[in-house]
């Protein structure tokens, strides 16, 4: 069975400091259906932005964005919990930082502790340790944190579901005329380098952390498909239809021969 990890952004799991219940249930339903196929990993924010409901304080501080993420974590996997029941999906936590990475040791423990829980019918649902972790151990966004999990679990594809559509041409919030790109083979050091640009408060990425993560799949000979999170048509035509509808499809030139 092919794997697959998806990540979702704050931007789709939150609203208004909440968690958006409809929009996680539909993420949720979508996984449901995907087990059938693949073996999921589940990439996920929103802890910051859920805790914040519970503890306001200010986010653009460390220990006040730490004790957020602190009181938000087990908001946001209880959320989580109560809808995978409804498809009797048991889940499991797991919370890095670059530094797992890093060390052999380390990435090759949280490797085989995912093979276990795939083994085993388990979701794995992963989260930036942003908690007890220094700033130089913390990727910063999960976008990156997601790429290199697929890397390391050797999945095949990583979806991205986020508040845009795909990867245009321009911005289309200030541009009619935006076009999306269907498929990307590379990307270039000026499109890595923009200035990131998160749509929603509690977001720590934006395109450019999107691009990033697309062009260290593209270099480890992976595929990612970038698609909207708030309507799952797109995602759903894709990976259970293998019908591409709409958003951006990262992959080489090889693998597009293919």
């Amino acid at each position: 069975m092919d794997r697959l990890v998806i990540k979702v952004g704050s931007a789709v799991l939150t609203d208004k400091n909440e968690i958006a219940k409809e929009r996680m249930l539909n993420l949720v339903t979508l996984i449901a259906k995907l087990k059938f196929k693949y073996d999921v990993v589940l990439v996920t924010s929103g802890a910051v932005a859920a805790g914040y409901s519970a503890l306001k304080l200010d986010k653009t501080k460390q220990i006040g964005k730490k004790a957020i993420a602190a009181a938000g974590q087990p908001i946001l996997m209880t959320s989580y919990k109560k809808k995978f029941d409804i498809y009797n999906i048991d889940t499991a936590q797991i919370l890095l930082t670059e530094d797992d990475f890093d060390s052999r040791k380390r990435t090759k423990m949280f490797q085989e502790i995912i093979d276990a829980h795939l083994s085993n019918d388990i979701l794995p649902i992963v989260n930036e340790n942003d908690i007890t972790s220094t700033p130089e151990q913390l990727f910063g966004d999960n976008d990156q944190l997601s790429a290199n999990v697929a890397h390391a679990v050797n999945a095949e594809l990583l979806v991205i579901l986020s508040d845009i559509d795909g990867y245009y041409n321009k911005n289309p919030k200030e541009n009619k005329d935006a076009k999306i790109y269907k498929v990307v083979n590379e990307l270039s050091e000026e499109e890595l380098n923009d200035k990131s640009t998160a749509n929603d408060p509690f977001a720590t990425g934006g395109i450019v952390t999107k691009l990033k993560a697309a062009d260290f799949m593209i270099k480890n000979n992976r595929k990612m498909f970038l698609t909207n999170g708030f309507d799952l048509g797109a995602a759903e035509s894709f990976l259970l239809e293998e019908k591409h509808t709409f958003g951006t499809i990262f992959e080489t030139k090889k693998a597009k021969e293919k």
